[in-house]
């Protein structure tokens, strides 16, 4: 069981974190609390009692600094004189204890976390200031709205452009049937995880192990799929390792494919705006109307990317008005948009193209709307 009395805890300050603070006396208590910061991957800094007067635990600074503090409901009343801060659990067995809600108020602390059933709460919020979390990377899904529409490769260029700004950028290909973004990226023997491996994941996965377990294309991270027979990946997998994508924040860029199943779905609820690349002709149009339609039921904020060359009477605002989804632009046709392009630089790669540069002004409206600047 969890509650909320008051707020979140304190925004990481960046980079990687000090462990919680842990205030006990309690044997038992504090073996399981040990036990979850070790599944967690934080060390934690334990007071087992706070001797003289006034009875703060540990020293002042551990108290305001730590990251995260749980304390013990046996030492609730022992911390009533420390100084107020944010990032506080009080943590207890006893589920028919009314009276923990008082000493929670007393103690300032923002949660209630009631043994054993509040576990996986607390873990995931251990590995959270373990790992420094703050704000979520920005996640853009790219999907074509007919077959050869040149989402992957868009996708790619999104990818590489961000990284080119100096932003940590992972790009994850959910479409097993693809190919491989890792093939047209030049990277398809490079070292590092692919999607197979992840298929047992259970839980929470550490965003930093994540990271670094995938290969390196073109200074950022690629999460693909390998060429074995492995085609699908469980749903809760899939939930865990985008979250952990995220949780690192920078940008994430996912290439979707038109099909959606519930491993899709739930990379869907996951994203914050989704590109649907449509090139200017009625067919791709009408076939753009159904994976809009589809795609639209889980994600909330679904754009239209337009490709020409145009069919006669079309441009990019009738495509955008004919499906009735905002228009984010007119994708430039540059020979690396529509065919894998071996041994060469890979999309977006020159930096200077009008692909490029459509990339880069995309980034720059989105990243500003997320900070609360105009979209």
């Amino acid at each position: 069981m969890t509650g909320t009395v008051t707020h979140d805890p304190p925004p990481a300050a960046g980079g990687r974190q000090s462990g919680p603070l842990i205030v006990t006396e309690d044997t038992d208590l504090l073996d399981d609390l040990l036990r979850l910061c070790a599944a967690a991957g934080a060390t934690p800094e334990v007071h087992h009692s706070v001797p003289g007067e006034p009875s703060v635990p540990g020293r002042r600074g551990s108290w305001e600094t730590a990251p995260l503090v749980l304390v013990g409901d046996d030492a609730a009343r022992r911390v009533r004189g420390a100084v107020r801060r944010r990032g506080v659990v009080l943590v207890g067995r006893d589920q028919d204890d009314s009276g923990v809600w008082q000493r929670a108020v007393e103690i300032g602390a923002d949660h209630v976390l009631m043994l054993p059933d509040g576990e996986q709460w607390l873990v995931d919020r251990i590995a959270d200031v373990a790992e420094g979390v703050g704000r979520p990377a920005l996640t853009v899904g790219v999907i074509g709205g007919r077959g050869g529409a040149g989402a992957s490769t868009l996708a790619c260029a999104l990818a590489v452009t961000s990284a080119r700004q100096g932003l940590r950028s992972l790009l994850v290909d959910a479409d097993p049937l693809g190919g491989g973004l890792d093939v047209l990226l030049g990277g398809e023997t490079a070292e590092g995880l692919r999607w197979p491996a992840f298929a047992s994941s259970r839980g929470r996965v550490g965003g930093s192990a994540l990271e670094e377990s995938l290969p390196e294309l073109h200074s950022l991270r690629v999460l693909s799929w390998d060429r074995g027979d492995c085609l699908t990946v469980p749903a809760q997998a899939v939930r865990a390792v985008l979250a952990a994508a995220r949780r690192r924040g920078g940008t994430v860029v996912v290439d979707l494919p038109r099909r959606i199943d519930d491993g899709v779905a739930e990379v869907l609820a996951q994203i914050d705006v989704g590109l649907l690349v449509v090139p200017a002709e009625l067919r791709a149009v009408a076939a753009a109307g159904r994976v809009a339609s589809a795609v639209g039921m889980v994600l909330r904020d679904l754009r239209v990317a337009v490709r020409g060359p145009y069919a006669p009477g079309l441009d990019d605002r009738e495509v955008a008005r004919l499906l009735g989804l905002p228009l984010v632009g007119d994708v430039p046709v540059e020979a690396g948009l529509l065919r894998v392009t071996e041994g060469k630089r890979p999309p977006g790669g020159a930096g200077r193209g009008p692909l490029a540069r459509f990339c880069r002004e995309f980034w720059e409206r989105a990243l500003a709307a997320e900070t609360g600047g105009a979209a």
